[in-house]
């Protein structure tokens, strides 16, 4: 598929995975979940980049999350984001696909999980974003640097971080089989 049809496909609620192309360290073999892309930008987290320590140590009100907090994104890099399974129950939550919700009441989600209606496992928290003003990730397209593929929030959920980037270049098949196996870096081979 070119370069041109797969940024075609780009829409909130797709994936946006690296190219094998792309060396910049924030972003090297990652998998974005897309929340917004429209004429002025895009926005997204990254699902692949879990943290060393818990929710329950860095995010106030959450401490009984036992899960790992995500590098979402270099930008603002200081605040936190969520993507949850339980728009039915969290006010304000914007909906990305069927299944899947960004944002939403901070307070109402704490008491969820606080008084586990809502599991840990239905949501994953994430610092900061990964954002592109208007035409830049269209440039970075034609650059080679990024694919997409469609979701389902079980990727989004999955804790197969390590993993995550080969399975989902993979599941494209063709030419992206070969891709998902090369080396991260061949000069070295």
């Amino acid at each position: 598929m070119g370069v041109f049809n797969e940024y075609k496909r780009l829409a909130a609620g797709k994936l946006l995975i690296a190219s094998a192309n792309l060396l910049e360290s924030n972003f090297k073999r990652t998998v974005l979940m897309m929340c917004e892309h429209n004429p002025q930008g895009s926005l997204g987290f990254i699902l692949n980049r879990p943290m060393e320590f818990q929710v329950r140590e860095a995010v106030a009100g959450f401490d009984e999350v036992d899960e790992p907090l995500h590098m979402g994104g270099p930008v603002q890099s200081n605040t936190v984001h969520f993507l949850h399974m339980r728009g039915d129950l969290i006010d304000g939550s914007e909906q990305i696909l069927p299944g899947l919700y960004w944002g939403g009441d901070r307070e109402e989600l704490g008491y969820l999980l606080n008084t586990g209606v809502l599991k840990p496992s239905e949501i994953r928290f994430f610092l900061g974003y990964a954002g592109w003003s208007a035409g830049q990730l269209e440039a970075e397209f034609e650059e080679g640097s990024w694919y997409t593929a469609d979701a389902t929030p079980a990727m989004v959920f999955s804790g197969e971080y390590e993993r995550m980037w080969s399975r989902t270049v993979r599941s494209k098949g063709g030419e992206y089989q070969l891709i998902a196996n090369s080396p991260e870096l061949p000069g070295l081979n």
